[in-house]
């Protein structure tokens, strides 16, 4: 629903934006925003976050954690 809402955010914006970026951009976009979203509503993506720390850190460098 998130990326939904951001497509619907996106295409209602667009009208305001197309002055400022081509339509490279926002048929990069929109492709990102709806694959994205089906991807997720199929249950055919998946997400990891790898976070690495530097030998003798106890935790690593970011605020996350």
């Amino acid at each position: 629903r998130t990326l939904m809402a951001w497509y619907s955010n996106f295409e209602a914006a667009w009208p305001r934006l197309k002055e400022q970026y081509d339509q490279r951009f926002y048929r990069m976009w929109r492709f990102y925003l709806l694959s994205s979203a089906a991807a997720f509503r199929s249950r055919t993506i998946q997400l990891w976050q790898i976070v690495m720390t530097k030998p003798g850190r106890t935790r690593p460098d970011c605020r996350i954690i």
